[in-house]
Parts: C-alpha cells; structure tokens; sequence
C-alpha cells in the first residue's frame, strides 16, 4: 500500500462479536473497497488467528493489551487509553497514521476518548453524533444529535445544522440537503428559544448548500420529507429508541399474528417477499456507522451487535468521509457561516 492508500484504524476489541466479527466486516469491506488499508488494534494473537480465517486478506496488526468493556465509565476509559484497542485507534488517527477511526465499543467512552483526543474542529463548540434512519422516500435521513449533547444552544443546533448537511451531501451526494429542526410541532411560535432562534439563523442563511424547511415532528421522522433532522442529544437520542423500539413491536407484532393459525401460517408464505423486503429496510446493519462530526478527525461508530455486513457498510461510511474530504466541506461551510452570520443577525 503506498503513503496514499487511505487507512483504517479498527478497535478489533469492541463490540458483541469481537475480533472475529470486527475482522470479518473488514475482510467484507475490502472487497467492496480494494483500495482501503486496515490497521487492526487488539490482542495479536486473537487477531492473526481470525486474520488466517480470511485467506487472501491482509491488515497490519497493533497489539494492545487492554480492551474498554461495556460496563466502563468515560473517565475510567481515558485514563487506560495508551494501553486500550479503542484508545490507540483514535490515536492513530491523531498521529495521521490512519484517516479514520471505527469501534463498536462503548460509545461513551469512544466519545470522551475522541473529544480529548482529537479535539473539536475550529468553530465547532460541541461534536454531534449523526447516523442514518431508513425513510419512505427515496433517501435516507441524517439526524443528529443522538446522544452526545444532553442539552444545546442556538450555535449548537446551527453548527449541527450545517455539520449533517455537509454529512448529507457526502454520503447521499445531494447537493443541497433539505434541513429541519425537531420541534413539538411545526408552527414557527412552538418550541424553545433556541429552536426558534435556531430556525430563524438557518432561514435567512441562502449562501449555505442548505434548503431550511422549518419544523418537523416525531411521528415524521420516517416520511422522506426532508434529509436532515437536528435536535439536541436528549430528544434525539429518545426519538432514536422510539423508532428503534416501534420498528421491533411491528415486526414481532407481526411475527406472532402470522404464527396465530394455520390460515396466518399460509398468508405468511404468500407475503414472504414482501416481509423479506420489510426486514432488510428495517435491519440496523443496512444502516450501520454513526459519526461523530466535529472533531480534527473521522471517527465511525458501529453498532455493538453488528454482523459482518454491518461492520463492512460501517467501514464504508468511514471510506465515503475519507473520500469527500467532509472535514474540508464541514470547515467551508463553517467559514461561509461567519462571514455571513452578521448580517443574518441583522435580517431578523
């Protein structure tokens, strides 16, 4: 691989599966990316014996002796980062060793480790967390924040804004990406201060690639209306597990109706396809690799219970950053923000 192969560094450690599934989805990934190189931080022994399983396949191993659990708090995380697969990731990153990040670790820990770490880009006050959630429409949407911002001022919500536009035009190649707030209702007058003045930023702001359309609800977050929702950490991470949870109600609601008589059993095997169809677009592994934007690097986070395929499409949003230089368009637009922002204030 030469000095410009893009790299990832992997936290092979984290996640329910561990090495084995952590290896698995990288093996995946580089066949749909034959470009990518892999950096795989764990133990060296449990790591050359999965590598082995995947012939052909090759990655540089750095052995670290310790892993982050499930159960340690942010703090405790820190201080064991020089000896933790997850903590030489991110380093790794911070050295430039490797472009981007990925563990299916802990996500408080991987947050407080990447924000010390790495550090919040110029103009950024906070970093989001923003992932993908399947719509009816033709795209998906990104919504942020899911959880790393309990509670958000107006800047904040506006560099979110424009942090999951440029997220949107670099994973959706959109090129103006349709932006709305999280309200309790979609009236200009609903809402808190900072949505309102939130909103009020973001519909005088015509020089960003940004189309602002308003307010939007929980019961359309799945519609297709729009591309981006923002919210604050708290709201966004409930309205997440609201659609988690329901999304699992319908289907096992389903599941036990169709396995109530013989009759249910027989319009279950006619129904298949469409059932089938059902499961992939409501299956979190198609929709693996939540960001954290706004950091001096790209760090992905994967589902803890993701599969092989799950961490491979995880690894490919991080190959989609890497490729669109999002810090770049994030960094841009920030710029294009401030030099504006003044005589937005003065239009309201």
């Amino acid at each position: 691989m030469g000095e410009s192969t893009p790299r990832i560094a992997i936290d092979a450690m984290g996640g329910d599966g561990g090495p084995a599934v952590m290896v698995a989805g990288a093996a995946l990934a580089r066949k749909r990316f034959p470009d990518l190189a892999f950096r795989l931080f764990g133990d060296e022994t449990a790591l050359r014996a999965e590598l082995a399983r995947h012939k052909g396949f090759d990655a540089e191993i750095v052995h670290a002796p310790d892993k982050i659990s499930g159960e340690d708090k942010p703090s405790q995380a820190i201080r064991r980062a020089k000896t933790t697969s997850m903590g030489l990731a991110i380093a790794d990153v911070k050295a430039k060793q490797c472009g981007a990040a990925l563990s299916a670790g802990n996500t408080g820990a991987l947050m407080a480790m990447s924000k010390l770490s790495l550090r919040t880009m110029p103009g950024i006050d906070r970093p989001a967390l923003a992932a993908l959630l399947p719509t009816l429409g033709d795209n998906d949407v990104v919504m942020l924040d899911l959880g790393a911002n309990t509670e958000c001022d107006t800047q904040n919500l506006v560099q979110f804004a424009i942090m999951g536009a440029a997220y949107a035009r670099t994973v959706m190649n959109l090129s103006t990406p349709r932006v709305s707030l999280l309200n309790i209702g979609t009236e200009e007058l609903k809402g808190t201060d900072e949505l309102r003045d939130a909103a009020a930023l973001l519909r005088e702001a015509h020089f960003l690639p940004i189309r602002f359309t308003g307010f939007i609800e929980a019961d359309r977050l799945g519609r297709g209306e729009t591309d981006v929702i923002v919210s604050d950490g708290f709201s966004g991470n409930i309205a997440l597990k609201s659609v988690e949870g329901t999304a699992r109600f319908v289907t096992d609601l389903l599941r036990r109706a169709f396995a109530s008589s013989l009759r249910s059993k027989a319009g279950f095997l006619l129904s298949r396809p469409a059932f089938r169809l059902l499961s992939v677009h409501l299956d979190p592994n198609n929709h693996n690799g939540a960001v954290f934007l706004g950091l001096n690097g790209i760090v992905v986070k994967s589902h803890g219970g993701a599969d092989a395929q799950g961490v491979a499409n995880a690894i490919g949003v991080a190959a989609s950053m890497l490729e669109n230089d999002i810090s770049r368009r994030i960094a841009d637009d920030l710029a294009n923000f401030r030099t504006h922002e003044s005589s937005v204030v003065a239009a309201q």
